[in-house]
């Protein structure tokens, strides 16, 4: 409705708005006509409700993608880019899991579109401020004078919407096919947050939930071998020949990650304290205010 709103068809004549759902084939190959890129951001994505209703979530998010792979190749789209999550990287909940199948799917498609089609993975953090983040739960919990949190510890890797969306049309124009695209971005500590959202209100720290990871990761060791490092992202490629491939590593620009490395938020060379995450959480309102 709001892009409706905001691009209606009456002035942008390539614009097309339709109501449908990835688990529905039909409707995706009826929107796919005419279609050169497609983002695909369709997903069921709160972890509890996800471990509650495992087959709705599997539906959506693996049956979904495989929908959005098939009808892809099937109508001529050139270049389709997948967003997954951190939680898809050693996944230990079933939001997770689903994500990692996704990717998989999206990666292995390369082989089967006979090159018609590429596809990619982009798999970034929270985007400050959505839904689902930690940042609305502190907003409405800090009238009250207090704020909950799982574990002091905490760290997580955070990122713009801007920042996110400039990531994806940049991975759109460098991919090859097969890759997933990681962002190099800030961590921040769970505590920095409360205080730049929060400050001044009691923090009561309750235990990590089941299926919550302490620090997020996005390149698991298993991966580093595999991956390439450039200067503002790492490329996990499709398998160990594309690590020698000019296509992949851009003539050079790009160097191997050591075995053992891992990308994780508590491992992370970029941090941002309490001041540093509430320039970013200003910055995200100006956004939306100018886009309003």
């Amino acid at each position: 409705f709001e892009m409706q709103r905001d691009f209606p068809d009456t002035r942008f004549d390539c614009m097309r708005y339709f109501l449908g759902d990835v688990r529905d084939k039909d409707r995706l190959y009826r929107a796919f006509d005419g279609v050169d890129i497609v983002v695909h951001a369709a997903a069921l994505k709160q972890v509890p409700a996800a471990e509650y209703n495992p087959i709705e979530a599997i539906r959506t998010n693996v049956l979904g993608a495989a929908n959005v792979i098939d009808a892809a190749i099937d109508k001529g789209v050139q270049r389709v880019v997948a967003l997954s999550t951190d939680k898809a990287a050693n996944p230990i909940n079933l939001y997770g899991a689903t994500k990692l199948c996704s990717d998989k799917l999206f990666i292995a498609a390369r082989a089967y579109s006979n090159a018609r089609t590429r596809f990619c993975v982009v798999r970034y953090g929270n985007v400050i401020g959505s839904r689902g983040s930690v940042v609305p739960v502190f907003l409405r919990q800090k009238d009250g004078g207090s704020v909950t949190i799982t574990d002091e510890r905490m760290t997580r890797f955070v990122i713009t919407l801007d920042q996110g969306v400039q990531f994806v049309i940049d991975s759109l124009e460098r991919m090859q096919g097969g890759e997933i695209f990681v962002p190099k971005i800030p961590s921040v500590a769970i505590n920095d947050i409360a205080e730049a959202i929060a400050p001044g209100c009691t923090r009561n720290y309750i235990g990590i939930r089941p299926g919550e990871k302490l620090h997020e990761v996005m390149v698991a060791e298993d991966d580093a071998r595999n991956t390439l490092e450039f200067a503002n992202y790492f490329s996990i490629l499709p398998d160990a020949g594309a690590l020698e491939n000019p296509l992949f590593t851009q003539n050079g620009l790009a160097k191997r990650c050591p075995e053992d490395f891992r990308y994780s938020s508590d491992r992370n060379d970029v941090w941002v304290n309490a001041a540093g995450f509430d320039r970013l959480w200003q910055d995200e309102q100006d956004s939306e205010a100018r886009s309003l």
